[in-house]
């Protein structure tokens, strides 16, 4: 299998590697060698955005091995845009921000997603920025809801932040089809990413 070495290379670097490379041979596996988190985190998203199976395995030294196998040539893939794989912003201390429903608080729904509406949007005004937005649950109808919090979530991954959300919960929803921002993820990568988070931070 033939290995791409990305060690020491700067975001978003090793992903257009690894685009180049899925490009010219589209169906063969391969490993891309990568030396840090964020540049881990952006080729499996890239990967999964591409419809391949990927899968990672962390090495003693610090070096992360990413094997992705391409999936069918035919299928609908996620726009390339190489501002989505910036590293993740400096001076943010690995704040994870986790929405885990449609609404905010307990009472009245309508009241309850406006306030969550409001909430996403000012998650942009709060100093640091996150490093990412985990979505799961009904906090995915966020991202397939026209709103100002699907407006601001589009804002955020503009200016480098990271928003994952479920698959299987977009799955459940019957949602897959109408996702306007973000890229899919599993829950491994979302219980990885808030256990190693400094800060979490969630509205519930």
């Amino acid at each position: 299998m033939e290995t791409l070495d990305c060690r020491g290379m700067n975001c978003p670097k090793p992903v257009l590697q690894t685009k180049a490379h899925l490009e010219k041979s589209e169906k063969e596996p391969f490993r891309v060698l990568v030396d840090n988190e964020a540049s881990r985190e952006n080729v499996l998203r890239f990967g999964r955005s591409q419809g391949c199976q990927v899968s990672a395995v962390d090495g003693e030294d610090g070096d992360f091995q990413i094997t992705l196998v391409p999936g069918d040539s035919t299928a609908e893939k996620d726009t390339f845009q190489e501002e989505d794989y910036r590293c993740d912003l400096p001076g943010n201390n690995n704040l994870i921000y986790v929405i885990s429903s449609n609404t905010m608080g307990r009472g009245s729904e309508d009241l309850g997603w406006a306030l969550l509406q409001t909430y996403v949007t000012t998650i942009a005004e709060i100093s640091p920025l996150p490093s990412h937005v985990l979505l799961y649950n009904g906090g995915v109808k966020l991202v397939t809801t026209e709103g100002k919090a699907l407006e601001a979530l589009q804002a955020l991954e503009k200016k480098g932040v990271t928003i994952w959300v479920c698959g299987t919960c977009l799955e459940f929803f019957k949602l897959e089809e109408k996702r306007k921002a973000g890229s899919i993820t599993n829950m491994y990568d979302i219980m990885n990413t808030m256990a190693s988070a400094a800060r979490v931070v969630s509205p519930f």
